[in-house]
């Protein structure tokens, strides 16, 4: 029990540090100013209608109190009520279709000169960078992108409705069974994002997350050459304690006989910012703990507990994977 609540209070913390990371109302990227942008517009025309509204309520109330002619009242209704409201609506309307070509930019995302496509997984995502030139690169639970370049995303799913979304970056978009659906990102800002499942997918979607890493560019071709060759970690014993405890068969490490295809590529699983999809920091008592009762975490993970592994075997192995960067 006190292990499951040091656990919550780990996943709290890394939720809260991520607080500004996460908001729409602070944009890092041409698609989400355009989003802030339209919310600021909208607050402001319903600002102004419930200002004219409560206005002549209080107006009504504390300055003239009699009682109007059945023409004067007709009227106002008829400009206060209707035609203003009805006015100011189509403004707002016009002003959102005017915004949307440019929220979901198709034409410019087939000239991206980088195509992600990324899966939904309960309760995980499965990450693959597709670069204009050079071979795929695998990677989970982590998105990486070169500010000031658009940015073609593919987005699909292997279980359930699944929903992408990364706040400051853009708007959300379903990830549907049997269909690949298309997004285009331009991130203007480097940082560290939080990026959250916004489609109840089963008992941890609240724990579905993922980090977007917006890196400049030439910083990004650099880490994405670097993932690529397989990582070099020290620790022997604990690539072979990994192999014969079986993990090997659920996941994939690039240069081991580790090829398993079921959970994720933990092939530089070092380099990342979180484990366990987003909810605890990458640290060496966060993997093994993870290890040990994945279930205590991630309720109705596919993951089998391993807490019958002697401890110094997971530390053996937890400290192998976190070299791998």
């Amino acid at each position: 029990m006190g292990q499951y609540f040091s656990l919550s209070a780990a996943s709290f913390l890394l939720a809260s540090g991520y607080a500004r990371a996460r908001s729409a109302l602070e944009p890092a990227g041409e698609e989400a100013q355009q989003i802030a942008g339209l919310f600021w517009v909208m607050l402001s025309g319903g600002a102004l209608m419930w200002l004219g509204v409560v206005g002549l309520l209080l107006h009504s109330a504390l300055f003239n109190r009699r009682r109007l002619a059945e023409k004067s009242a007709s009227r106002i209704i008829l400009w206060g009520g209707v035609v203003f409201p009805s006015v100011m609506l189509c403004v707002l309307l016009a002003y959102a279709l005017w915004l949307m070509p440019g929220l979901r930019p198709f034409a410019q995302a087939s000239s991206a000169a980088l195509r992600i496509e990324i899966t939904g997984r309960q309760f995980w995502w499965e990450v693959v960078y597709h670069p204009s030139q050079g071979p795929p690169v695998v990677s989970a639970n982590e998105i990486r992108l070169p500010v000031g370049e658009r940015v073609e995303l593919t987005l699909k799913s292997a279980d359930v409705i699944h929903s992408f979304w990364i706040p400051p970056l853009g708007g959300k978009m379903d990830m549907i069974p049997g269909r690949t659906n298309r997004l285009s990102l331009k991130a203007t800002k480097p940082g560290v994002f939080r990026g959250p499942c916004a489609e109840y997918c089963g008992t941890s979607h609240a724990l579905m997350a993922f980090s977007a890493v917006a890196m400049e560019p030439e910083a990004f071709r650099s880490w994405l050459a670097a993932q690529a060759i397989p990582a070099a970690s020290a620790g022997a014993s604990g690539s072979a304690l990994f192999l014969r405890h079986g993990c090997g068969s659920c996941h994939f490490v690039a240069g081991t006989d580790a090829r398993g295809m079921i959970g994720p590529d933990l092939s530089h699983i070092g380099s990342r910012v979180t484990v366990g999809a987003g909810i605890l920091p990458n640290t060496e008592d966060a993997i093994a703990r993870f290890i040990a009762r994945p279930e205590l975490i991630k309720p109705g993970s596919s993951m089998p507990a391993f807490d019958m592994l002697p401890p110094d075997d997971i530390r053996a192995i937890t400290a192998w994977l976190r070299g791998l960067r």
